[in-house]
């Protein structure tokens, strides 16, 4: 993902490496100055600084629920 790319609340995330369940799949929980993304696999909430997770993220593979419903 690149800086211009907005994280948002709810979007689903695939990141480069996996999680130690063997989960790519990650699910945004909050934004700000740090993301907390919790694994789609096992559950777990990790907390990262913003600029770490846009280098980890590999795509946005989900749009977040409510934006899919609105049609933006």
């Amino acid at each position: 993902m690149r800086d211009s790319e907005a994280i948002r609340l709810g979007e689903t995330v695939e990141m480069r490496k996996p999680h130690a369940c063997g989960e790519r799949l990650w699910s945004v929980v909050r934004v700000g100055l740090d993301v907390r993304v919790k694994c789609t696999g096992c559950g777990r909430a990790v907390l990262m600084p913003r600029e770490k997770f846009l280098k980890a993220a590999r795509r946005s593979v989900a749009p977040p629920p409510d934006a899919a419903a609105a049609g933006d």
